[in-house]
């Protein structure tokens, strides 16, 4: 979920209750990109000066948020959605490139392309809700990554009309990215969070870090206030989605932000939050959306299929009351807070 600065405060209460030891260790900082919050956790070296580390990690966004945020007017993103006369750069062919694989992994419930639906539905920013049967029937027809592909360096669409939205992706590819960096740069144990989707390397100070998981509920507004659980991680990515922050109710019936891309319509099932576990966190952010739009039912078969994924995913029963479920590799490493 997308989070706010109190996450950051949260998250590093999380990391250096861990344990007592070695607390020194390890130094960090916090910052804002991509219209929400970062922070870093890395292993304090004589090598690692933190106020030029940080320079070159809000550097590194900003230029990500030249590529793909749609909030710059002149991002790539931007440029290419106006169908204007310019070429996808290394960031926009990375996170396409990886958006397609995800689409095909699952059937097509992750797509770029869904953006004019979710907006016609009153989400997103300075989006007013039109929506009727006849503007979602005609915006099916640009929805759908079938209709774009990148060739020989050039973005191709099968109608003008359609346009790209990374952002089910974006904060977990960026997380990935600035882990690059680290790696470049020889640092071999660090936390990277960015809005909320996290990847580590390593552990600290010799236990597991650990990751909370917010409780699922429409007043739990405050990502770390109310957690639902606590996941340890080492050298795994990790990204929640889920519908309890973003959606209305009209007519007594409540519609979430998660549009199915196929339907056109709010996904409706029992999946509260779907929580994955990947090696990179592009993959595991990009899953995520997907699962909420597959349902619990869909995405435990899915995850069947792609044993290289670990999920917990919170859903309610009959009652309304919450049940959880995870793969059963992950056992072991979830805890109570």
């Amino acid at each position: 979920m997308k989070s706010e600065l109190l996450r950051f405060f949260i998250l590093l209460f999380l990391v250096f209750s861990c344990t007592g030891k070695k607390e020194t260790e390890f130094s960090g900082f916090n910052g804002f990109a991509q219209g929400t919050t970062y922070s870093i956790v890395v292993e304090s070296s004589e090598n690692i000066k933190l106020p030029d580390l940080r320079k070159e990690v809000d550097k590194i966004l900003h230029d990500f948020d030249m590529s793909l945020s749609l909030y710059e007017n002149s991002s790539v993103l931007s440029r290419i959605n106006r169908n204007e006369s310019v070429r996808p750069d290394f960031y926009f062919t990375e996170a396409f490139n990886l958006s397609k694989k995800i689409y095909l992994m699952t059937g097509g419930a992750f797509d770029l392309t869904v953006g004019p639906l979710v907006k016609a539905w009153g989400f997103g920013p300075d989006a007013t809700r039109n929506f009727s049967e006849s503007i979602r029937d005609s915006l099916l027809g640009v929805v759908g990554m079938d209709k774009v592909v990148i060739r020989e360096g050039v973005l191709h669409k099968s109608d003008p009309r359609v346009t790209l939205d990374f952002n089910a992706i974006a904060q977990g590819y960026s997380v990935d990215i600035v882990c690059r960096y680290f790696d470049s740069f020889g640092i071999k144990r660090y936390l990277v969070e960015i809005g909320g989707e996290v990847r580590v390397k390593g552990d600290k100070g010799g236990v597991l870090w650990r990751i909370g998981i917010d409780r699922p509920e429409d007043d739990n507004m405050m990502p770390g206030e109310n957690l639902q659980a606590i996941i340890s991680l080492k050298d795994r990515a990790l990204a929640t989605s889920g519908n309890y922050r973003k959606f209305f109710v009209e007519n007594g019936i409540k519609y979430s932000h998660t549009i199915d891309p196929k339907t056109g319509y709010p996904a409706r099932n029992r999946l509260l939050s779907a929580t994955i576990i990947a090696d990179d966190c592009a993959t595991a952010d990009g899953i995520a959306t997907a699962c909420m739009v597959m349902g619990k039912e869909r995405t435990v078969e899915f995850l069947k299929q792609h044993p290289g994924l670990d999920a917990y995913l919170v859903y309610s029963d009959d009652l309304g009351g919450f049940r959880t479920w995870s793969t059963k590799n992950l056992e072991e490493y979830i805890s109570l807070p």
